[in-house]
C-alpha cells in the first residue's frame, strides 16, 4: 500500500464541528477581504464569516483557519478557490425594480437626453454595477426597450452587468428566474418581455437578452475597468459592504467611466458627505444621484 499524501489537507466528516476562530485569525481574514475585494466585514458579522469560510474549507478538506487561507494565497490553485469562496461571502440579494424611484429617474430624467442622441445615430450604454444575477440590469432594459418602443424609435443601445461573483453571472447570462419574480416587474412589461419556462420559471425574451451583456469585475477596480463613456451608471446597494474609504475609491472610479453629462445613480442614503470637483447632485430628496459635468 502507498504511503498517505502529507501534502493533502486531512478530509473532515460532515458532523464535526466547526472550529473556532480566535481574533488574530479573524483579523488575517478580515484584512484578505478588505485587500482583494475592498468589503468590509465588521465584528458583528463574525459568525457569519465562520460559518462560510469553515463549510467552504471542510468541502475542500481543509480543518485550520490559517492553512485554508495559506492556500488561497498560494498559487493558480489558491486563485481558482478564491472565486469559489467569494461567492459564499458576497450577498447575492436583488430583484426586478428594486426602487422604483430610481427606476423613474432613469426613465424621465437621463432617458430623454439618450433617447436624442439615439436620433442622431449615437450609440448609449448604461452599466448595472454590481448586477448579481442579473435583474437590474435586465430592469434597465426593460425600461429602455419600452421607451424605444413607445416612441417608434430604433437604434442601438448596450448595457454591461458586472459582478465579482462568476456564480451570479452565470445565473444571469441565462436569465431564467423562478415565476414569483414575475409580480416585481409591471403587469404592460411582464406581459412584452417575460417567456414562460415550464411550470414554475419565465426566461427574459431574446431581445433584451442581446441587448445585455454580463463580465466579471471587481467594483473596487472601476477606475480600470473596461468600460468607458457611460451615459448611465446604475449601482444599487452595493457601497454598503465598503468602508468610507474605499466607497470613496469606488465612486471616483465610477465617475471616471462616465461620459460627460452621464448620471450615476445610487441607493438613496448610500453615501453621505462624498464629493467629486467634477461631479454635481441631480434629482430630488428621494433618489441619490450626480451628474458628471463637461
Amino acid at each position: 500500500m502507498a504511503a498517505a499524501d502529507e501534502s493533502l489537507p486531512a478530509v473532515w466528516s460532515g458532523l464535526d464541528k466547526l472550529p473556532e476562530m480566535d481574533e488574530g485569525q479573524f483579523e488575517r481574514w478580515v484584512e484578505l477581504l478588505r485587500e482583494r475585494t475592498g468589503m468590509c466585514m465588521p465584528r458583528e458579522r463574525k459568525s457569519f464569516l465562520v460559518t462560510s469560510v469553515g463549510l467552504r474549507m471542510r468541502e475542500v478538506g481543509y480543518e485550520d483557519y490559517d492553512a485554508y487561507l495559506q492556500y488561497l494565497v498560494s498559487g493558480r490553485g489558491g486563485n481558482l478557490e478564491w472565486t469559489t469562496l467569494v461567492d459564499r461571502l458576497t450577498v447575492h440579494e436583488t430583484r426586478f425594480f428594486r426602487d422604483a424611484r430610481s427606476v423613474d429617474f432613469v426613465r424621465e430624467a437621463c432617458l430623454p437626453a439618450m433617447l436624442e442622441r439615439m436620433r442622431s445615430g449615437e450609440a448609449v450604454q448604461l452599466w448595472s454595477a454590481g448586477c448579481s444575477t442579473g435583474e437590474e440590469a435586465f430592469t434597465l432594459a426593460m425600461v429602455m426597450e419600452n421607451e424605444l418602443v413607445r416612441h417608434g424609435l430604433s437604434g442601438y443601445y448596450g448595457i454591461i452587468g458586472s459582478d465579482i461573483s462568476l456564480h451570479s453571472l452565470a445565473a444571469a447570462k441565462q436569465g431564467i428566474y423562478h415565476n414569483r419574480r414575475l409580480a416585481q416587474i409591471p403587469e404592460g412589461l411582464r406581459e412584452r418581455y417575460c417567456e414562460p419556462l415550464g411550470v414554475s420559471r419565465f426566461r427574459i425574451d431574446d431581445t433584451l437578452r442581446r441587448r445585455v451583456c454580463f463580465a466579471q469585475s471587481n467594483i473596487l477596480d472601476a477606475a480600470r475597468a473596461p468600460f468607458a463613456s457611460m451615459d448611465v451608471i446604475y449601482c444599487q446597494n452595493v457601497l454598503i459592504y465598503f468602508d468610507r474609504e474605499h466607497r470613496r475609491q469606488i465612486l471616483d472610479g465610477l465617475s471616471e467611466r462616465l461620459r460627460d453629462g452621464g448620471t450615476l445613480v445610487l441607493a438613496p442614503g448610500e453615501v453621505i458627505g462624498w464629493s467629486n470637483p467634477r461631479m454635481r447632485r441631480v434629482g430630488d430628496s428621494g433618489v441619490l444621484a450626480f451628474q458628471r459635468m463637461g
